[in-house]
């Protein structure tokens, strides 16, 4: 299965279904580690090195993406709602992009959405869809690369 990401005017929507326990996956999104391994995508890579993550309302997390040309990129975001194991929910507070991360537990795994609302109009592409979907199946992959040794563990 691979993600599906829909675009309706100024709005995101990206949907995947994990083999893996809500906890693993709030894991992947709220730690360094976790970030660096997905959040590039089929596009980009994240340096580990260069994730900060605070997981709190009000906390941030930054990052840099580089692209396949060498150019690099800083990302930051602030944290609006955390939720833990559920949803996140964070600003780019450059744009006003906000970025809600639900997840549900559902057939012995996770159903994740990923929800982008106020688009900037160069993410309003097919492209900046298609990089979101990539991103949530890099996260399949990360999160299945990591083997059933986690499966059902809840990190503290």
């Amino acid at each position: 299965m691979t993600a599906r990401a829909e675009l309706h005017g100024d709005e995101l929507v990206a949907r995947r279904h994990l083999h893996a326990a809500p906890a693993r996956v709030w894991t992947a999104f709220t730690t360094p580690a976790g970030i660096a391994a997905f959040w590039g995508g089929s596009h980009a890579t994240v340096p580990p090195a260069s994730v900060t993550v605070d997981p709190r309302a009000g906390g941030e997390f930054a990052l840099d993406t580089r692209a396949p040309d060498g150019a690099t990129r800083r990302l930051r975001f602030v944290y609006v709602r955390v939720d833990r194991p559920h949803e996140l929910v964070f600003d780019e507070p450059v744009t006003g992009l906000r970025t809600t991360v639900t997840l549900r537990p559902a057939d012995g795994g996770t159903d994740l959405t990923v929800h982008q609302r106020r688009l900037p109009p160069e993410l309003r592409t097919a492209r900046a869809a298609g990089g979101l979907a990539s991103i949530l199946d890099a996260l399949a992959t990360h999160l299945s690369d990591e083997g059933d040794s986690h499966a059902g563990s809840d990190p503290a």
